[in-house]
């Protein structure tokens, strides 16, 4: 299931690394972050930190798949932290011409937490991306992972990163 999972998502973003395209908007973007956040549910409370980096290829009218891999942690104990793969679907709000500087978007999918054993996870959240230059960009988004199997628990972040294209 996760190797279809992997082969899906290099077929899916192939085309972004593809040269000749002619469109007047970039086909695809990476970006790193670096989130504070918690982990609720339960009645308590604890603070995190998340940081990692994906890519997505924008295909059609700002539709959107990506991937990305980060790593989770309390602050208290850096070292008991997770591994989180996230495969998603998204939505620039960039059809402008010429384009926008502020580029909003949405974003949601499966996600796997892994370290000695796996959970399933499904996350959403959005953002934006300022474009301070071409190539060069400003990434700020909230984002959720929510634990289907425990319904309160959620790990909740506010990201802040750079995206490229």
């Amino acid at each position: 299931m996760r190797r279809r999972m992997f082969g899906l998502l290099f077929l899916a973003l192939t085309p972004a690394l593809a040269p000749g395209q002619t469109s007047d908007q970039p086909s695809g973007q990476g970006y790193s972050f670096f989130a504070p956040g918690g982990i609720s549910g339960g009645g308590a409370t604890t603070g995190t930190l998340h940081f990692g980096g994906g890519v997505e290829a924008l295909f059609y009218k700002g539709l959107g798949v990506g991937g990305e891999l980060g790593y989770l942690a309390p602050n208290r104990c850096f070292s008991n932290g997770i591994g989180i793969l996230s495969l998603n679907g998204s939505y620039h709000f960039r059809n402008s011409k010429p384009p926008r500087k502020a580029v909003p978007f949405v974003t949601g999918g499966y996600s796997l937490g892994f370290r000695s054993g796996t959970q399933d996870l499904f996350n959403f959240g959005g953002g934006v991306n300022y474009w301070m230059r071409d190539h060069l960009g400003l990434r700020l988004e909230f984002r959720d992972h929510v634990n289907p199997r425990y319904g309160t628990a959620h790990y909740w972040e506010f990201r802040i990163g750079l995206a490229f294209r």
